[in-house]
């Protein structure tokens, strides 16, 4: 795929239809931008699909599974078998997202992006790439066909979600060790260094964040990644599901649907997807800011803000799920309010 091709076709941001929806806002009775960021994401909403007529129907948060050969080097506290038994649950709706997204009216697709153990199910969708990528700590992740088809089948994840009539989806994600690629895939995004975007992940001891700091540093030096490289440092330190969210994320741009981005997992691959093509990045919204150290960093990177700040890390796109219930209460506001008209009172003005 040619990104600089991709980032010339993907459509602008609809600015007639945002400040349609930024005029609504001030029409209604109340003070002007008093609900903040809630009032800002749904003009940009507006803005991404095109319509001032903002409606979240039918949602889903998207679950990428995939094992990290990483862990093999004692990265984490659990084996690549937990991979599976979460994507197992995650198939009987019975996993920490499945009962947030249940409540926000989101549908949960779990996706076999290239789990080291497979199994069937009607509701799991098979996009297995590999059993797992390589151990970053010895030489690349993927080779550069395996993150190119991780990426495109992201894209035509997005492509299937907007045909089946979904206007919003959350990113998730599912594997053991991947808060070690991120945090790899981050250090050379953000450029700093490992120990500061490192963090204990599912809850390493003193030692074990010692020990994962010392993985990461090796793997970059190993695959000496170039820094203006997005996609080089994908294919050098990521893991399928960081690159199958950011085929998502362009997917979003290219079918005019936003992505919320969930954790630092998510947020590493909207970094990269906003440096392949910069086009893409307006289709993306903040959820909350992890409690992992590099949480706040890529946000800041990505110049988003995000709403919760709930010292949230557990994944599988609950953060981003969180969102969705904020944004039904907004939209609420925005359809069912009065106007200053509808009161007879004089509409605020801007001081």
């Amino acid at each position: 795929m040619d990104f600089n091709e991709l980032n010339l076709i993907i459509p602008k941001r609809d600015e007639a239809a945002a400040a349609n929806a930024k005029a609504h806002w001030d029409s209604i009775a109340k003070p002007l931008g008093s609900l903040g960021l809630l009032e800002k994401t749904i003009v940009n909403i507006a803005g991404i699909t095109g319509n001032a007529d903002v409606r979240l129907g039918k949602r889903a948060v998207l679950v990428l599974c995939a094992d990290n050969g990483v862990v093999k080097e004692g990265i984490s506290q659990s084996g690549s078998d937990v991979t599976r038994l979460v994507a197992e649950n995650l198939t009987k709706k019975q996993t920490s997202v499945c009962h947030m997204a249940q409540f926000a009216n989101a549908d949960v697709i779990p996706v076999d992006m290239g789990m080291a153990s497979r199994f069937d199910s009607a509701l799991l969708i098979d996009r297995h790439i590999a059993d797992g990528t390589q151990n970053i700590a010895e030489g690349p992740a993927m080779t550069r066909g395996q993150a190119q088809r991780a990426i495109d089948i992201g894209i035509e994840l997005v492509k299937s979600c907007a045909e089946q009539g979904y206007s919003i989806l959350a990113t998730g994600e599912m594997g053991i060790g991947n808060t070690t690629t991120s945090s790899a895939a981050a250090s050379v995004l953000l450029n700093r260094p490992v120990a500061e975007v490192t963090g204990r992940g599912a809850g390493l001891s003193d030692s074990a964040l010692i020990r994962k700091i010392s993985v990461i540093e090796k793997a970059i030096r190993v695959n000496q990644p170039n820094p203006d490289d997005a996609f080089d440092i994908l294919q050098k330190l990521g893991g399928f599901d960081i690159a199958g969210m950011s085929g998502i994320f362009l997917g979003g741009a290219l079918y005019r649907i936003p992505i919320v981005i969930d954790g630092i997992i998510s947020a590493v691959a909207a970094l990269i997807a906003s440096r392949l093509c910069p086009a893409s990045h307006y289709t993306m919204l903040a959820s909350h800011v992890s409690d992992e150290p590099a949480g706040k960093m890529l946000l800041d990177a990505l110049m988003l803000r995000p709403m919760i700040i709930a010292e949230m890390r557990l994944g599988e796109g609950t953060g981003a799920v969180a969102l969705l219930p904020l944004l039904d209460m907004a939209l609420c506001v925005y359809h069912g309010s009065s106007s200053f008209s509808d009161i007879g009172l004089d509409a605020y003005k801007p001081l």
